[in-house]
């Protein structure tokens, strides 16, 4: 838990996402339908309307301060909410200043503008309420407690992992560190810029499978592969994520900037249930460097990691797809 030497506000800032369109190279602006941002996953799909180029998203924000964050007789003065868009890859940072909707109101709103040749993948979106408390100007009274994402590839607003996927003959690949798996249909590398899957084609007709969209049991078979792929690959990058932390002079762990910290964000509700991203952290580094607490945490990391492969869809569709096989060789 952090400690501020001045009074802050114990809730969080709500942000909404209520627009979003994209100036494109002739100068018009294609104003995307609300399946471009999902609040549930509180995630923009920039790719949703499928322009090869567009030059600038402007996303239209709406926010609510918690109780007491405009109250006459509140602790601080100058008051000022604002909207900050960062992206590890690239380094980028855009903040804008919201307003106020009306006087006293705790709603306040605006637009940020995502310009394309600033980013390569997901970018993170927050707010931040700053004011004067005492003689300090700038003092941080609250934020958002979850990030949203802004995706400018992505065709749905869905959660997920952006990984490298490359196939290779392990016995014979250039990648000498492939060679002691050959016998191994995948492994995962997530030690890069973005997790790598190898996939090994030594395996005979694996590749098709994985690649192939037959239709019938062979698609649900394809289809349980990818989940358990996707299992694996989830469980991997949070333990790699986990597993190289930068910690505060304090001890305290620090999210990091990169796709490691999208995946703790994206599965701590699941592995600590019931608190803040930021506690979820912090006890998950406690047991992982502490005496106990670790090898009991290992079923809620493969229960989360299960969660966002869709392994229970993959296997009940190839349940269902087994039943109907059955019965029609039984007619």
């Amino acid at each position: 838990m952090k400690f501020y030497p001045y009074k802050r506000l114990n809730r969080p800032i709500t942000l909404r996402v209520t627009s979003a369109s994209l100036k494109l190279p002739d100068g018009t602006r294609d104003h995307l339908d609300t399946s471009a941002y999902s609040t549930p996953q509180r995630t923009v799909a920039l790719g949703v309307a499928q322009h090869e180029e567009w030059v600038s998203a402007r996303i239209g924000l709406s926010v609510t301060l918690p109780p007491g964050a405009t109250d006459s007789d509140a602790p601080w003065s100058d008051l000022r909410v604002l909207a900050v868009l960062t992206e590890g890859a690239t380094n980028v940072r855009t903040s804008v200043y919201l307003r106020q909707d009306a006087p006293d109101s705790k709603e306040w709103s605006g637009e940020i503008e995502v310009f394309r040749d600033d980013h390569v993948g997901r970018a993170s979106l927050a707010v931040h309420a700053v004011a004067k408390v005492g003689d300090v100007p700038g003092r941080a009274i609250t934020e958002t407690d979850t990030d949203w994402t802004v995706d400018v590839t992505a065709e749905e607003p869905l959660g997920g992992l952006r990984l490298d996927v490359k196939q290779a003959s392990f016995s014979k690949s250039a990648r000498e560190w492939l060679r002691p798996y050959a016998d191994v249909p995948w492994v995962i590398d997530a030690s890069g810029r973005l997790p790598l899957v190898m996939i090994n084609t030594d395996i005979e007709g694996f590749s098709d499978l994985l690649g192939g969209e037959s239709g019938g049991i062979e698609n649900k078979v394809h289809e349980l592969l990818v989940s358990q792929m996707a299992t694996d690959v989830w469980t991997a990058v949070f333990h790699s994520a986990v597993g190289d932390l930068e910690v505060e002079p304090d001890g305290s762990p620090v999210f990091p900037t990169d796709w490691r910290g999208e995946v703790l964000r994206e599965m701590l509700p699941d592995v600590v249930p019931g608190l803040h991203v930021e506690e979820g952290l912090r006890q998950v580094h406690r047991r992982r460097t502490g005496d106990a607490g670790w090898v009991e945490l290992q079923t809620r990391i493969h229960y989360a990691a299960v969660r966002r492969a869709g392994a229970s869809k993959a296997v009940a569709n190839a349940l269902r797809a087994l039943q109907q096989m059955s019965r029609e060789d039984s007619a």
